[in-house]
């Protein structure tokens, strides 16, 4: 009796699929089945072929509202909408960092296969943390679209699809690597406010994303060598070029240390 044959899926075409999802909750299922079947060895990677998506990306859902950051309001840790408004934005910034972790995963061919399966990392880690922020919301009483949010982090996605040298350098160490600083500040605020629950969910966030930069970094160095370029002088031109945002201290230096920044790099910061 004759069996019908079967296609193992492929990775970067999985990841591609889980992008344009624009239901969050179906979105992070996609990733955790996505990551799953690839440890169960039942996903195939092809990391030659040029993928084209047949939507635009990423997916999203109709909220929340997308405005300028200086429209975003104000987020006072007196009050609980102020704490439910911070929550949702640091939500957003998660949802908004599965798209890009699923971006670089299918968006750039021919790159050895660790680097696919690093950013497979980073995709189930963030929604891991997407997750826990949105559940942490609705316990506050409200829902992820509440309120409005900016897309600050996807313009520079954007902006380098044509490279994956830009995009590491500019997208992981430049904007990811902000979390780095920003954490610790806004752990202490919502502490002092005493939601510990939130707290306690950035603590999981800062050990992730220090893991997250710490890949940007390798990839980028990596593209570096093999392109002849020098990378503390590749990045000031890339950032020029890109019109990346300056970047602004206070600095977590001993995480950005764990994250693979050279020192050199940090001495530049101070």
């Amino acid at each position: 009796m004759a069996t019908e044959a079967t296609t193992t899926p492929d990775l970067r075409v999985l990841a591609l699929q889980c992008l344009v999802e624009p239901d969050p909750a179906a979105k992070v299922l996609a990733v955790a089945a996505m990551a799953e079947a690839m440890g169960a060895g039942d996903v195939a990677l092809d990391v030659h072929v040029a993928l084209q998506p047949d939507a635009p990306v990423p997916g999203r859902p109709e909220r929340p509202e997308l405005v300028p950051p200086r429209l975003v309001g104000r987020r006072a840790m007196t009050t609980l909408e102020g704490r439910a408004m911070l929550i949702h934005a640091l939500a957003h910034i998660e949802f908004n960092a599965v798209n890009l972790a699923l971006d670089a995963l299918w968006r750039f061919p021919g790159l050895p296969p660790a680097y696919y399966t690093d950013w497979l990392r980073v995709a189930t880690e963030e929604a891991t943390h997407f997750s826990l922020l949105a559940a942490h919301l609705q316990v506050l009483g409200y829902r992820y679209g509440d309120f409005p949010a900016h897309d600050s982090l996807w313009e520079m996605v954007g902006k380098t699809c044509g490279d994956p040298l830009a995009r590491m350098a500019l997208v992981p160490r430049t904007l990811e690597a902000r979390g780095l600083d920003a954490i610790p500040p806004l752990r202490a605020k919502l502490a002092q406010a005493g939601d510990l629950d939130a707290a306690k969910i950035l603590d999981i966030i800062l050990r992730d994303e220090v893991g997250h930069v710490e890949i940007g970094n390798r990839w980028y160095c990596y593209l570096c060598q093999q392109r002849g370029l020098e990378p503390v002088a590749t990045y000031a031109e890339l950032a020029v070029r890109y019109a990346a945002p300056a970047l602004r201290g206070p600095f977590n230096l001993e995480a950005r240390r764990q994250a693979g920044f050279t020192e050199a790099e940090l001495q530049a910061l101070s």
